[in-house]
């Protein structure tokens, strides 16, 4: 993409409602003691590639239900592209938003092709055949996730990463405007993690706007224009935001050793590229005299 086209995109998503805006929001579980999620405020500007970031249970995937209508608050407000997300017809949602969930089983067998081609249902006609315009929908996403040469294979002979690029297809064949990936690297190598990681940055850079829930803190950091760090300790408990805003701005030594209650030290990424300067956290070997906190 050239540079005027670059800018151009970014004008019209600065200019664009948020993809997702949480004000206020509480969500407690039938049962539970505490609330999951307990007056979270949120803010997806159109275009970004925004990370959400927490310990295990600070309520990152259960956020990402309730941005995505999946789960109702008990208090609070969410809107998706200005409009409140219950007002959403649920169709609609799905010609809008792709979805990549961290868990799913394929009842039956599929090949890559079927499973990508799925992503077109919302758009299917009552007779529910692929038109010319779904086929090329199919086609794109296999080839932006470089999955086309896997077309014709069975889905449950793929690698992870194989797999995962396939799902992300599905998404993608849809021609959302907004991509949802919750834990997308998980299990992956280097390799397979650079290359999500370096695709999602590719669609952003287009004008989709991508949401990832993550625990790779540098990933996100090195990939992502804004972090979402849920707590944890610090003076921000589990469900509750310890900081948003820029990857300098959030991973900070204090701020990374509350939350976790580990002891951490912050590098800089050494380039080349893009990400050079990103902060970078390095875990510390625990030591006798190490203060650690366990999150709160």
């Amino acid at each position: 993409m050239s540079d005027a086209a670059a800018a151009g995109r970014a004008a019209v998503a600065a200019a664009a409602p948020p993809a997702f805006e949480a004000r206020g929001v509480v969500f407690r579980y039938p049962g539970a003691s505490r609330p999951a999620l307990d007056g979270v405020d949120v803010v997806v500007p159109a275009g970004s590639l925004y990370a959400v970031l927490g310990p295990n249970g600070s309520g990152k995937s259960t956020l990402l239900r309730v941005l995505l209508g999946a789960l109702r608050p008990a208090a609070g407000e969410v809107r998706h592209a200005g409009r409140p997300i219950a007002d959403w017809p649920r169709r609609a949602l799905a010609t809008r938003i792709g979805v990549v969930p961290q868990d799913e089983e394929l009842t039956f067998p599929l090949s890559v092709r079927e499973l990508v081609a799925l992503g077109r249902y919302p758009h299917l006609g009552v007779l529910g055949r692929e038109s010319a315009a779904d086929r090329r929908a199919v086609a794109d996403a296999l080839e932006r996730c470089e999955v086309t040469e896997l077309a014709g294979r069975a889905v449950a002979s793929l690698s992870g990463g194989e797999r995962q690029r396939a799902r992300i297809a599905r998404a993608l064949a849809q021609e959302p405007g907004t991509l949802v990936l919750d834990e997308p690297t998980m299990a992956l190598d280097i390799r397979h993690e650079m290359q999500i990681l370096e695709l999602a940055a590719a669609l952003a850079a287009g004008g989709v706007t991508v949401v990832l829930v993550t625990h790779e803190l540098n990933l996100a950091a090195r990939y992502a224009s804004r972090l979402l760090l849920l707590g944890g300790g610090g003076g921000a408990a589990r469900g509750q935001v310890a900081a948003e805003g820029r990857p300098d701005e959030v991973l900070t030594k204090e701020r990374i050793e509350a939350v976790y209650g580990w002891p951490v030290a912050i590098a800089r990424h050494p380039g080349p590229g893009p990400d050079r300067g990103a902060p970078q956290v390095v875990a510390l070997a625990a030591s006798p005299d190490a203060k650690q906190r366990s999150p709160e």
